[in-house]
């Protein structure tokens, strides 16, 4: 693995086409291009920015599933990836030695009024029914009078007890990226190139044109650029009245606190508390489709921060050190985009992920890549397929 003089973008003169250019250098290009290396194949990634940032510089790493009600082949898909997600993090932490803050450590949800609770334990039995692991684990949606620890939450004003989610876990963000660019760094057939903006993609020449006028060849191109997927997929599908999808606006804050890392995240009303390792607690995190300054947090973080301290005292005094605002993709369709484009095959869309990008990346980078290795068929929702999105 090579960054920097030779790659598009940095002023060399990149003299050769490559298997595969992965476009996007957040959590899903860097699975893409991790699992296509790993297969061996020639893979240069590149990013606009820097790699592990936009969408996936966030603080929150909450990783849940769907309601375990109405089940169906999304809300399988995803519990299934959530489950090898933790498989894939321990091989990943012992083949660098580095900690992606991952743990199982479940949910918490206080259930403010007493109608929540009935409600609540009919799920409760969805989870009996749906949340079993192959190897026989199962998981549940357990109803609890009281919070696991003293003031994990308050319990004022919660009149109907609270859900313990035991298949919720989390992983550091930031952490979680490093180690996956540290996985990349240890195979010789990946570059990366950092500051290298591909402006267009051709699939029938089969080539990208960079930013700085370079142009590379490709046997097949994954474009994983988050928000910026969208009209760069766009351009190369007929027409459309509408977009693919569009940015939403997120904002996490970080505080310095010392909470006990094995409590269950807390959610209440869109507030999410997160514990993580180090004396470190996440708070997040807004969804705004309407926005003015994208990249700059405002008062939604900060009543965010004055809600969190209200439900947790151990908060109250706890600083921020860090705040973090930044777009995601939302395809307009809803769910992930991901497959090669209608006859332009060469080209394949790996984006849209949203909020869940970080429990699902993994498993929607070997469907990306199923054509390009021919490995077996990974199952997917039809509405993850592009033919789904343009209808």
């Amino acid at each position: 693995m090579t960054e920097g003089d030779n790659a598009p973008g940095t002023g060399g003169q990149w003299g050769r086409a490559v298997d595969l250019l992965v476009v996007g250098g957040g959590v899903m290009g860097l699975w893409a291009a991790l699992k296509a290396g790993r297969a061996g194949l020639d893979v240069l990634l590149v990013d606009e920015g820097r790699l592990g940032q936009g969408a996936s510089y966030g603080h929150l790493g909450a990783l849940m599933a769907h309601m375990p009600d109405k089940w169906n082949a999304k809300k399988q898909f995803q519990f299934d990836a959530l489950l090898s997600l933790e498989v894939e993090v321990r091989a990943l932490e012992a083949e660098t030695g580095l900690s992606t803050g991952y743990a199982r450590a479940g949910r918490l949800i206080p259930l403010p009024k007493p109608h929540l609770r009935a409600i609540a334990l009919r799920h409760e039995a969805d989870a009996r029914g749906n949340w079993q692991a192959p190897d026989g684990r199962s998981f549940e949606w357990r109803i609890m009078n009281d919070t696991p620890a003293p003031g994990w939450p308050l319990m004022d004003g919660i009149e109907g007890g609270f859900v313990l989610d035991t298949f919720a876990a989390r992983a550091n963000p930031r952490a979680f990226t490093a180690v996956l660019i540290a996985a990349l760094r240890q195979l010789p057939n990946v570059t990366m190139a950092e500051s290298a903006a591909v402006v267009d993609l051709d699939g029938l020449k089969a080539q990208a044109r960079f930013a700085t006028g370079e142009t590379i060849g490709f046997g097949h191109a994954i474009v994983a650029a988050g928000y910026k997927a969208f009209p760069i997929l766009e351009r190369m599908l007929p027409a459309r009245a509408k977009p693919l999808g569009a940015p939403v606006k997120g904002q996490s804050a970080l505080l310095a606190a010392e909470i006990d890392p094995s409590f269950p995240l807390i959610f209440l009303d869109g507030l999410y508390i997160v514990p993580h390792e180090g004396g470190r607690v996440a708070i997040g995190s807004t969804s705004e489709d309407a926005f003015d300054e994208p990249f700059t947090t405002d008062e939604k973080l900060e009543g965010l921060v004055v809600r969190a301290r209200q439900l947790v005292p151990a908060l109250k005094e706890a600083p921020v050190i860090d705040r973090w605002a930044g777009l995601r993709p939302k395809a307009l369709a809803r769910d992930p985009l991901v497959g090669p484009l209608p006859d332009a095959e060469r080209i394949i869309a790996l984006t849209g992920g949203f909020k869940v990008s970080f429990g699902i990346a993994h498993r929607l980078a070997d469907a990306a890549l199923q054509s390009v290795l021919g490995s077996a068929a990974v199952e997917i929702p039809e509405t993850f397929r592009p033919q789904h999105h343009l209808a």
